[in-house]
């Protein structure tokens, strides 16, 4: 079994503190979701552990395993076993998503022999249409499309932990059902822990949730099971946010 834990991690950009203490653990095979109002740091956070510049860390750690992953860079947490889903991928003109896959292959010494069926596979799995298996990497992919594609990305790659960052932003209900589907059978066949950023009780359909954590102003005010998700949906975030900013 493997273990994220994120404890005490406090961060912000320049003099703008965002994350407050922000205190998890995500076991293998655990989906943990976190929800939150717009600007509560949910997307920082998830920058922050996977390590893009810009930010400043200014307390706690991140550890995977034991293995203290602040301080690292990006490529580093990668081989690590952590995987990021963007909430807006980035297009690479002049990479293929074949070559890109390959690359991830040889720099942590797996065998590149087996992407092409694997590729083949995952795309036929979230239906992915194939001719952009050798196009370049999510370029004049419609939003969906770019989403498919990073749910390719980690069915190849097959981390130890998936940050999904609004997975299901853009997506229409196929892609979305597709998209999250994938990611739940891989928390059953290859124990991958997920912690999921969403706006919407609606991806929780078909990604089931262990724990849901509600993020405000920085800092984790309630945790709970599946349940809270359906309160929210019902309450909003009214309580948990003064009078000012409701």
């Amino acid at each position: 079994m493997s273990v994220l834990e994120i404890s005490g991690l406090e961060a912000g950009v320049g003099d703008t503190q965002i994350l407050r203490g922000i205190d998890l653990t995500v076991e293998s095979g655990q989906v943990h979701v976190i929800m939150g109002p717009n600007g509560s740091g949910k997307s920082t956070l998830s920058h922050v552990i996977m390590g893009r510049p810009g930010y400043e860390v200014t307390g706690g750690s991140v550890r995977l395993d034991g293995v203290e992953l602040l301080g690292l860079p990006t490529w580093r947490r990668a081989q690590a076993g952590l995987f990021l889903a963007l909430q807006y991928p980035t297009e690479v003109p002049g990479v293929s998503l074949h070559d890109a896959m390959a690359e991830a292959f040889r720099a942590s010494g797996r065998d590149t022999g087996g992407v092409d069926e694997l590729l083949a596979e995952e795309a036929a799995r979230i239906g992915f249409d194939r001719q952009f298996l050798t196009r370049p990497l999510n370029v004049d992919l419609s939003g969906g499309e770019k989403k498919r594609n990073e749910t390719l990305q980690l069915g190849v790659l097959r981390p130890r932990f998936a940050i999904l960052d609004e997975l299901d932003s853009g997506l229409d209900v196929d892609a979305l059902s597709a998209c999250a589907s994938r990611v739940e059978s891989m928390t059953n066949e290859s124990d991958l822990g997920v912690l999921a950023i969403t706006h919407y009780v609606r991806l929780l359909n078909q990604l089931r949730a262990d724990r849901i954590h509600i993020m405000v102003k920085g800092r984790i005010v309630e945790s709970g099971g599946p349940e809270l998700a359906d309160l929210l949906e019902e309450e909003g975030y009214a309580r948990y946010l003064p009078p000012a900013m409701i």
